[in-house]
């Protein structure tokens, strides 16, 4: 019988010249990721704008799992924590950029950690409050997780298209294409309005409208679907501050 030879292990092989796509400090820093095998690699390639990025999607997915807590216990303490966890998120989404930028540590690993973490933090974690106060419809799920994609693909457009929009002087770009998606936190706000009046579950304002028999949608869950809407617009340019 004939024995299956011993798969070796490979070393990881270090790139010797830039891609073309590549600037050579985003060269380095991919090599920095992919010199050696070490464990905590990673991590030590972490630099503080990253920490501070990471803090964003850590409130994002504490804001998810509070909402679940509220649907076990009732309790509205865990709701105005995963409404306040959303706003907290936007400050270390602000913050990370400043930082970045202070100590000129941006890099590719640090750009998509901002959009994942974002996608967390003002894609996912809103909708799962707007299901939680009671857009729980079967059109409602469909609208908010057209919400959440709409949101996804707005954060991998300006990923593909960042080095070919116009910067300032400080290297940031002159403006965004559609909305960005940290602007769901108007809708936020306007929950944490409506939980303040009590006004969730079936006391909605607007109430719901039945399409067909057995199919209907609430009238706020409308205002999440204008708001992907405007995250995936081409001719919408909002200029960045």
């Amino acid at each position: 019988m004939s024995q299956r030879p011993k798969a070796t292990r490979q070393e990881t092989s270090e790139l010797e010249l830039p891609p073309t796509t590549l600037s050579k400090k985003q060269f380095q820093q991919v090599k920095n990721l992919t010199k050696d095998d070490g464990h905590f690699n990673l991590v030590r390639n972490f630099n503080l704008a990253d920490v501070i990025t990471l803090c964003n999607g850590a409130c994002g997915a504490l804001s998810i799992f509070s909402n679940l807590r509220y649907l076990i216990t009732h309790d509205q303490y865990y709701l105005w924590l995963a409404i306040w966890c959303i706003p907290l998120g936007f400050m270390f989404d602000v913050f990370d950029g400043r930082v970045a930028r202070w100590r000129q540590t941006s890099s590719i690993l640090g750009q998509e950690l901002d959009s994942l973490a974002d996608a967390i933090s003002f894609g996912v974690a809103p909708a799962v409050l707007a299901f939680v106060v009671g857009m729980q419809s079967f059109l409602d799920t469909v609208v908010l997780t057209c919400f959440v994609c709409c949101g996804i693909a707005r954060l991998a457009r300006y990923n593909a298209t960042v080095a070919i929009l116009p910067h300032d002087n400080s290297g940031k770009v002159a403006y965004f294409e559609g909305t960005p998606i940290p602007t769901s936190i108007a809708l936020v706000g306007v929950i944490a309005y409506l939980v303040h009046h009590g006004q969730i579950g079936h006391q909605l304002p607007g109430g719901s409208f039945e399409i067909v028999p057995g199919y209907s949608f609430h009238a706020m869950v409308v205002m999440y679907g204008i708001s992907g809407t405007l995250m995936v617009s081409k001719s919408l340019k909002i200029p960045k501050l």
